[in-house]
C-alpha cells in the first residue's frame, strides 16, 4: 500500500523515526559516506510555484542517493494546457516511482493524491508545508536535544508553515504559541487538531495577539514573510497588519537566553526580520535551510523504500 506525505500528519507514528533516519542519514553525508539506497527510482516534480530550497534540496537528495529527479513546470506539462490533475497523476505513476507536488491549492494536492497508484508527497500548498517542518524539527532536536515541554513562539502570518508547525510541534509534546494579529489567524480546521493531538502528547497550543507575550520565555523563536506567493496583492494591507510583529533584538530578548532563532526562507529582511537578528548568535537559519537537504532524504528513503 502506498504511503503519502499530505500532510504533516500523515507520519504521525513515524516522525520521531524519520528525524532519527535524517540525522543518520546527515552523519554519513558528512562522513563522506555515500548511499544509492534509491538507485534506479525516479521522481516527477510538479512545481505550480518556484523554489530554492524545495527544488534544490529534492533534486540533490535524489541525486545523493542515486535515483533521477524530473523538474516539470507546468508549463511543461499538459496540465498547463487543460489535462486533468487525475488524469496526469495516473500517467506519471506509470513511469515514476514517487511524485513531489508544489500545488496553489490543497485540493489539487488531494486530488493528485488520490490518483496516483506512487507516493505523493507534498512541496507546499497553501495549507500545509510538511517537509519544511521536518526540516525545522530536525533543527531544533539538534540545538535543543530533548524536544518535549520547549516552547516554540511564531510571530507573523498564521499561513501553511505555521499551520503544519502546529501540528508537528504538537505530534512532539512541544508548546507552541502564534502571535498573529486577529485577522491572520492559523486555520482554524488545523488548529482544533492541533489542541487535540496536544493534549494526547503532553503539549499545549495558544494563540495571541501581542507578540512580546508570545515569545516570552521561548526556546525558539520562528517568522516567516509578511505576503507569501499569491498574496502580492495584498501587500500593502499586510505590511501595515504585520509592522508590530518584526522578529528584532527587542522581541528577541522576551525570549530565553540561549533560544535559537528560525526562518523557512527566503526572507524579507527589515521586515519580518531585521539584519542583526537573522545574522546573529540566535538565528539557525542557515542550519535549518541545509536540513530541508537531509529531511528531504529521509521521507524520499521512508516513502519510496529505500534502506
Amino acid at each position: 500500500m502506498k504511503r503519502d506525505l499530505i500532510s504533516i500528519v500523515d507520519v504521525e507514528k513515524d516522525l520521531i523515526a524519520l528525524l532519527e533516519l535524517s540525522q543518520s542519514l546527515k552523519n554519513r553525508s558528512m562522513a563522506g559516506q555515500i548511499s544509492e539506497s534509491l538507485k534506479g527510482q525516479s521522481l516527477a516534480m510538479i512545481f505550480e510555484k518556484p523554489s530554492t530550497r524545495t527544488r534544490v534540496s529534492f533534486e540533490v537528495a535524489m541525486t545523493e542517493l542515486g535515483g533521477h529527479a524530473l523538474y516539470l513546470s507546468t508549463a511543461d506539462l499538459q496540465l498547463g494546457r487543460g489535462e486533468t490533475i487525475a488524469d496526469t497523476a495516473r500517467v506519471l505513476s506509470r513511469y515514476v516511482d514517487g511524485i513531489v507536488y508544489r500545488a496553489f491549492k490543497h485540493q489539487d494536492m488531494l486530488e493528485l493524491a488520490r490518483h496516483s497508484t506512487v507516493p505523493v508527497i507534498n512541496a507546499l500548498d497553501d495549507l500545509e508545508h510538511p517537509c519544511q517542518i521536518l526540516a525545522d524539527l530536525l533543527t531544533v532536536k539538534e540545538k535543543k536535544g530533548e524536544m518535549k515541554g520547549l516552547k516554540l513562539a511564531y510571530v507573523g502570518d498564521g499561513n501553511n508553515v505555521c499551520n503544519s508547525l502546529l501540528l508537528g510541534c504538537a505530534l512532539l509534546g512541544m508548546n507552541m504559541t502564534v502571535g498573529c494579529p486577529e485577522d491572520y489567524s492559523p486555520d482554524e480546521r488545523i488548529l482544533e487538531t492541533a489542541k487535540r493531538i496536544a493534549a494526547q502528547y503532553g503539549g499545549g497550543v495558544e494563540i495571541v495577539e501581542d507578540p512580546m507575550l508570545a515569545v516570552k520565555g521561548a526556546d525558539v523563536v520562528y517568522t516567516d514573510v509578511w505576503v507569501s506567493m499569491g498574496a502580492e496583492k495584498e501587500r500593502r494591507r499586510r505590511e501595515k497588519a504585520f509592522r508590530d510583529y518584526q522578529v528584532n533584538s527587542q522581541l528577541v530578548s522576551a525570549a530565553k537566553d540561549d533560544c535559537i532563532v528560525m526562518h523557512c526562507l527566503p526572507a524579507h529582511r527589515g521586515k519580518e526580520i531585521t539584519d542583526d537578528v537573522f545574522d546573529g548568535p540566535h538565528s539557525v537559519v542557515l542550519d535549518e535551510a541545509e536540513n530541508r537537504l537531509h529531511a528531504q532524504k529521509a521521507v524520499l528513503v521512508h516513502l519510496l523504500g529505500g534502506t
